[in-house]
């Protein structure tokens, strides 16, 4: 499928939309529990693009498609709708790249936006995945910090070592929200079962519903 790029004139006209003071809440649906989450307003165009995607029924019954007990679990590829068996997700999408929104950390919970390997880190048009992790420790983000150019500062280390997450991931991919209800769901779907050989696809489906709430 040739790339399309994301169109200025629809990140201006999203980013209009979503231009208030309230807060903008998702609500994922699972058959384990519903995960809450609260979108951020500092990357308006992830904010906007996702909004318009849940409005639409974009991720009605789309699979968590790959899941990593201790990493993070994704889903909103369009190709796994009516998904037929022993078949891998993670490459469909809108046709369309939103560009990057780097800043926010991968703490447990954070909704970040997936990508392929692009030189821009311009994020999948769809498919996004909530972190799950592990306690982190200082040596693990001095590591990470000598790679990639950047300082934590105490609080962040703080908040890695209590909460966890996966800050290998950091500034590298967009993260646009975060988990505020629902992170024990997130922790039962990511203990399901699963087929390595399909890129950790749960061998039961683990569908999604995904509508915008206050």
């Amino acid at each position: 499928m040739k790339k399309i790029l994301f169109p200025i004139f629809l990140c201006l006209m999203m980013f209009s939309a979503c231009d208030n003071n309230k807060k903008t809440y998702a609500l994922i649906e699972t058959d384990f529990g519903n995960i809450k989450v609260l979108l951020y307003d500092d990357t308006p165009l992830h904010k906007a693009n996702f909004v318009k995607l849940a409005n639409e029924g974009f991720y009605d019954d789309l699979l968590f498609h790959r899941i990593i007990k201790g990493f993070m679990m994704q889903g909103g590829d369009p190709d796994s709708r009516e998904a037929t068996p022993n078949r891998p997700f993670g490459s469909g999408g809108p046709g369309y790249q939103v560009p990057a929104e780097l800043g926010h950390l991968h703490y447990k919970g954070a909704l970040a936006a997936a990508r392929n390997g692009n030189p821009e880190k311009k994020s999948s048009g769809s498919q996004f995945y909530i972190v799950h992790g592990s306690p982190v420790q200082d040596a693990t983000l001095n590591s990470i910090e000598k790679r990639q150019g950047f300082t934590y500062n105490e609080a962040q280390r703080k908040k890695y070592a209590e909460v966890g997450g996966t800050p290998q991931l950091d500034m590298d991919y967009t993260v646009f929200g975060e988990v505020v209800e629902g992170l024990d769901v997130v922790d039962k779907i990511c203990s399901v079962p699963k087929n390595p050989s399909l890129g950790d696809r749960p061998i039961e489906d683990v569908k999604m519903k995904i509508s915008i709430v206050k």
